[in-house]
């Protein structure tokens, strides 16, 4: 049986794919007004980046990089793309929070908490993604 034909029986449930779509929807919200306070770059986005050891040149960028992001996850043609692009930038502020020595569950981990969303979201509305990560059975 093909990946595609086997995809097909392996559906998920319509109160799954509602879930994901409002995890995703969170998600997509919450990066959204992120990215577009970065590119207005607002007083306490600058100052917040500065204290975290980004220069205001940086700000918009970055925020100009998130947005590029979500827009790829958003486009259901390039989902899967998007996922893995906002993995790594949430990476990066992992990263970013771990070097400053910011709290643990408050800060470090935050973005873990939406990389959750984003990537539950993707899981629990596509059949796809849930038969790969099942992987190969008899």
């Amino acid at each position: 049986m093909s990946t595609l034909t086997h995809a097909a029986t392996f559906t998920p449930t319509r109160t799954a794919v509602w879930t994901g779509r409002a995890l995703s929807a969170l998600a997509i919200l919450f990066l959204t007004f992120d990215g577009v306070a970065k590119l207005l770059q607002l007083a306490p986005v600058v100052a917040g980046s500065a204290e975290l050891g980004y220069p205001a040149s940086t700000v918009f960028p970055i925020g100009a990089v998130l947005l590029a992001c979500v827009v790829l996850y958003a486009v259901p043609s390039t989902t899967l793309f998007g996922a893995l692009f906002l993995t790594g930038y949430l990476g990066g502020a992992v990263a970013t929070h771990v070097r400053v020595d910011n709290p643990l569950f408050t800060h470090t981990l935050f973005p873990l908490y939406v990389a959750l969303f984003v990537w539950g979201g993707l899981y629990l509305r596509d059949a796809r993604l849930r038969l790969a990560l099942r992987g190969p059975r008899g």
